[in-house]
């Protein structure tokens, strides 16, 4: 977790409850592609990044199962993520979604929801652990968990806060371009040293992967989309990342 915190002198603390540099890459990048706007941020808990965005002038909205006190209360709407989410369509220029679809059990709608929300050529930024990375892969070998779920969860308390959907590079992108958005970057918060270790696994997993999808493509279409999630997989930030940020638009 990031210590990066916000003290209000009439709330308690924000803090961040992402991996480090997720809440600063995931601005960063809605910066660049909307400068401003109505955003949507949820699941927004304490309010750290919804702080973050008032701040900068965005018009914010932030959406939780339950409110935050730390959270901007002005800007705060209660929001099931697993159900219709309590806006009109077309209500926001962007959409953040910080670490949370992995908690969802209804992640697919969820994408459909925000794309819903979302007006004509608005920006949806997610992220969530990178499960597709050559050291998440080589832990799902040897153990069958991932990293960021490294256990059996405890079935006999559920809780929001477990880890129930975790999601591939290319799950996410087949639910994205199935509901109208359409990816346009891949970035991640940040390379641990460690994760480099697994770099010469690469050309195995490559022509692999290039043996496998080879005897499954079904026409030029399907070929056309084959070769962008194998290049995309193989991209420094899916390989070495710990978490992925994508950003995707509104069709």
């Amino acid at each position: 977790m990031s210590s990066s915190v916000r003290q209000d002198k009439c709330s308690p603390v924000s803090r961040e409850a992402a991996s480090q540099n997720t809440h600063a890459q995931a601005f960063t990048l809605l910066h660049q592609v909307c400068p401003h706007g109505a955003v949507l941020d949820i699941p927004c808990g304490s309010g750290a990044f919804t702080w973050r965005l008032r701040d900068a002038g965005y018009q914010v909205t932030g959406a939780d199962l339950v409110p935050h006190p730390a959270a901007p209360q002005e800007c705060l709407r209660e929001a099931n993520m697993n159900e219709v989410l309590p806006f009109e369509d077309g209500s926001f220029d962007a959409v953040v979604s910080i670490e949370g679809i992995e908690h969802l059990t209804r992640p697919f709608d969820f994408v459909r929801e925000c794309r819903r929300v979302l007006r004509p050529g608005g920006v949806l930024i997610l992220t969530t652990p990178n499960i597709s990375s050559l050291r998440s892969r080589w832990r799902w070998f040897l153990t069958g968990f991932h990293n960021k779920c490294k256990h059996p969860l405890d079935e006999t308390h559920p809780q929001p806060r477990h880890h129930i959907n975790m999601l591939s590079y290319p799950e996410l992108r087949y639910m994205f371009h199935t509901s109208a958005l359409r990816i346009e970057q891949v970035h991640t918060n940040r390379i641990k040293g460690i994760s480099w270790m697994y770099a010469p696994l690469t050309p195995l997993t490559y022509a692999t992967a290039c043996l496998a999808f080879a005897r499954e493509v079904e026409g030029a279409r399907h070929a056309r989309v084959t070769a962008e999630v194998l290049r995309t997989m193989h991209s420094v930030p899916v390989l070495f990342g710990e978490t992925l940020i994508l950003q995707a638009r509104a069709q």
